[in-house]
């Protein structure tokens, strides 16, 4: 039962209700775009339904392109889905969308030197972005939803992994499995966020005084 109100993708869960607040925070800074045309928004790992949830699928100014691993089928005209790699974004032009939008994905790329090209590309193809990761130093492991987890030496977090269901994920079949999965997740620092994107600013999403995630961010003033 907790694991569901901490999952995203239940609709009352804790985690929706932090994702509407950062997404209020993006709507205050969409404002700041002034456009005659439509705004094109590029969402690297994004869904419809997650548009759908915060109530943004019938905006005629905006186009969401949805850039994953495998192309979906899409319901809103103004919504498009595109099979692509995040690190390498070369069918686009240098600022063709007025926005890149990320949330939690850049920490699924298994090494620092792939968010390094995800961020080039991010800071490339768009005009401004909004890059949303959890904080490597808030205690709860946000996709095991173990607490301090990311913090355990890498073969007892395989161990954990193999042995147990944890958080969103079912305990792995093979020792080569959990070792995919526990590479796959690089959570980032503050201090590393801003290397990535240096020109970018800091929200802090709190929670009981703890910063859960960091949004870095990049729009008109």
């Amino acid at each position: 039962m907790a694991t569901k109100f901490l999952n995203p993708n239940y609709g009352n869960s804790i985690n929706q209700k932090f994702r509407e607040k950062r997404f209020n925070f993006f709507l205050d800074l969409l404002k700041s775009i002034n456009s005659k045309q439509t705004i094109q928004i590029l969402d690297i790992g994004g869904t419809e339904i997650y548009w759908e949830r915060l109530n943004f699928i019938n905006n005629n100014n905006i186009h969401i392109t949805l850039l994953n691993l495998e192309q979906v089928q899409v319901k809103h005209k103004n919504f498009t889905s595109i099979k692509g790699d995040a690190r390498d974004l070369s069918i686009y032009n240098d600022n063709q969308f007025d926005i890149v939008y990320s949330n939690s994905v850049i920490e699924h790329l298994f090494s620092f030197e792939n968010q390094k090209r995800m961020a080039d590309e991010i800071r490339r193809v768009g005009k401004y972005y909004y890059v949303q990761r959890p904080n490597f130093y808030f205690p709860i492991e946000p996709h095991w939803l173990f607490p301090f987890f990311h913090y355990l030496p890498f073969k007892m977090r395989v161990f954990l992994t193999k042995q147990f269901d944890l958080g969103h994920y079912n305990k792995s079949d093979t020792l080569e499995a959990a070792t995919l999965r526990v590479k796959e997740v690089t959570l980032l620092t503050v201090k590393e966020m801003k290397n990535l994107f240096p020109e970018g600013k800091a929200y802090h999403e709190k929670f009981f005084g703890l910063t859960k995630s960091v949004t870095l961010y990049w729009f008109p003033e």
